[in-house]
C-alpha cells in the first residue's frame, strides 16, 4: 500500500506540473503535505519535516550550484566561450568543422548551465552553416547533444550535484567516471547519429548570423579557466576527504576567484561589473535551488514516514539490478514530466535507500539516474521547443532527430554505467 501512495503522490505531482501549470516548487510542497497526511505523519510534524528537508538539501548545495553559476555566466559573458569555439574552428578546420563544434560544446557546457550554453552555441551554429553551407541539424545536434550529456552527468550542473549528496558518492570519483560514460554517449548521440540527419530540411535562419563583437580573452586563458573546475575536482579524488582543499564548494569558490582576475580585472573589466555579472548569474538559477527545495522537503516527509525504507525493501527483492531501477525511474518521471532535473532529484529520494544500504555503487547511481533523466524528451520539454524553434523544424522532424538523440544519449549512458559496474 506504501508503495502505491508514493505513485499516486508521484502522478500528482506530474498533473500539477502539466496539467496544472504549476510552479514547480509549490507543487511539490503541496504534494509533500499531501504525502505526510497519507502515510500517516503526525499533522504536528509535517511542517518540521519540510523544513528540515529544505534546510539539509539546499545547505549542502548552496555554495557549489550559486558558485558554479556564477563561473559559467562569467565564462559566457567575458567571451571565453566564444574564444574556445572560435579556437576549434580554426584548429580543426572545414573538414571536421562538426567534430570542432561538439568539443567546444562539451568544454562549454560543463562549466555553463543547458539554457545559457543552448543560446550561446545556436548562433555560431549557424554562422558555420552559413559559411560553409552545411546541413543545418547535421551540424547544430552533436554540439547540442554535448550540452545536453553534459547537464546529465556532469558537476557542477544540479542535478548531478545533487544527486551525489543524496547518494553519498564522491564528487571527484562521479566526475571522472561521467567523463567516462559521457564521452561514447556524445559521440553515439552526436555525428554517429547525425549521418542520418543530413537531409532534414530547417527553416529561414538569417537571424543567426555572425555579429562583430569586442576583443576576447585569450585562448590559453579560456580554456584553463573555462576546465580549472574539472580539473580540480578530479584531483579532489586522490586528497585526503578530511582535507579542506579537497571540498569541492571551496574548490569552486577558488576558481571563481581565479576566473574573477583571468575573465574580469585581466580583461579590464570593472570588479563591479564582474560582480554585477555574479549578481545575474544568481537570479538565473534561483528558481532551480528552489525546485530542489521542493524535492527536499518531499524526500524528507518521504524519509519520516519510512516509506522510503519499505520501498527500498521491496526493491532489493526485485529481479532488476539496481542501476537500472534507478535509471528506469527517472526515464519515466522524465517522459512524464519534461524536466531532467526533476525527474533526476525525484527519482533519487526512492532508490536513495537502496544506495545507502549498499545495493549499488552511489558514483555510479549518480550516472545511471543522470541517464535516465535525459531520455526521451518531447513535448513536455522546454529543451524540444527550444530546438524546434531555434532551427525552424516541424513537430514529426524535431522528435525524429532531437528527441531520438536525448533517447540514445539515455540508453548508450546506462549501457556505460553497467560496463562501469562490472569493471570496478
Amino acid at each position: 500500500m506504501a508503495f502505491v501512495i508514493v505513485i499516486c503522490c508521484i502522478a500528482l505531482l506530474i498533473l500539477l506540473l502539466t496539467w496544472g501549470k504549476f510552479n514547480a516548487f509549490l507543487a511539490f510542497l503541496i504534494v509533500a503535505i499531501i504525502a505526510g497526511i497519507w502515510l500517516k505523519v503526525p499533522i504536528e510534524k509535517i511542517p518540521a519535516a519540510l523544513q528540515k528537508g529544505i534546510g539539509e538539501t539546499v545547505g549542502s548545495l548552496l555554495m557549489i550550484l550559486m558558485l558554479g553559476a556564477m563561473l559559467g555566466k562569467l565564462v559566457a559573458e567575458s567571451g571565453a566561450a566564444k574564444q574556445i569555439a572560435n579556437s576549434l574552428m580554426s584548429t580543426f578546420g572545414p573538414k571536421y568543422v562538426q567534430w570542432a563544434l561538439l568539443i567546444a560544446g562539451f568544454i562549454i557546457g560543463i562549466p555553463l548551465y543547458y539554457g545559457v550554453g543552448f543560446v550561446l552555441m545556436v548562433p555560431l551554429i549557424f554562422s558555420v552553416i552559413y559559411q560553409y553551407k552545411l546541413p543545418a541539424v547535421y551540424i547544430g545536434l552533436p554540439t547540442l547533444a554535448a550540452l545536453s550529456v553534459t547537464h546529465g552527468f556532469l558537476p557542477p550542473h544540479p542535478s548531478p550535484v545533487i544527486l551525489v549528496g543524496e547518494f553519498k558518492a564522491n564528487m571527484g570519483l562521479t566526475l571522472m567516471y561521467g567523463l567516462a560514460v559521457a564521452i561514447p554517449a556524445v559521440i553515439i548521440a552526436g555525428p554517429v547519429f547525425a549521418r542520418w540527419l543530413k537531409k532534414i530540411p530547417a527553416g529561414p535562419l538569417q537571424l543567426f548570423q555572425a555579429k562583430e563583437e569586442g576583443p576576447l580573452p585569450g585562448k590559453l586563458n579560456s580554456f584553463l579557466t573555462a576546465l580549472l573546475p574539472v580539473f580540480l575536482l578530479m584531483i579532489t579524488k586522490v586528497l585526503p576527504k578530511n582535507n579542506f582543499t579537497g571540498d569541492a564548494p571551496i574548490v569552486m569558490l577558488f576558481c571563481l576567484l581565479i576566473a574573477t582576475f583571468t575573465l574580469g580585472i585581466l580583461q579590464q573589466t570593472p570588479v563591479k561589473a564582474v560582480m554585477s555579472t555574479y549578481t545575474a548569474a544568481v537570479k538565473d538559477v534561483a528558481m532551480i535551488l528552489l525546485i530542489i527545495a521542493g524535492a527536499g522537503a518531499l524526500k524528507e516527509v518521504l524519509a519520516q514516514s519510512g516509506v522510503s525504507e519499505k520501498i527500498a525493501g521491496e526493491m532489493s527483492t526485485w529481479p532488476i539490478h539496481p542501476l537500472v531501477l534507478g535509471w528506469m525511474m527517472a526515464a519515466i518521471i522524465r517522459a512524464c514530466v519534461g524536466s531532467a532535473t526533476i525527474a533526476g532529484i525525484t527519482a533519487a529520494g526512492m532508490v536513495a535507500p537502496l544506495v545507502l544500504q549498499g545495493h549499488a555503487d552511489p558514483n555510479l547511481m549518480v550516472l545511471s539516474v543522470g541517464a535516465g533523466s535525459l531520455m526521451f524528451s518531447h513535448v513536455n520539454d522546454a529543451g524540444f521547443w527550444m530546438f524546434k524553434e531555434y532551427f525552424n523544424l516541424s513537430l514529426k522532424n524535431t522528435l525524429l532527430s532531437w528527441s531520438v538523440m536525448e533517447t540514445i544519449v539515455g540508453v548508450v549512458g546506462l549501457a556505460g554505467v553497467m560496463i562501469l559496474d562490472t569493471i570496478i
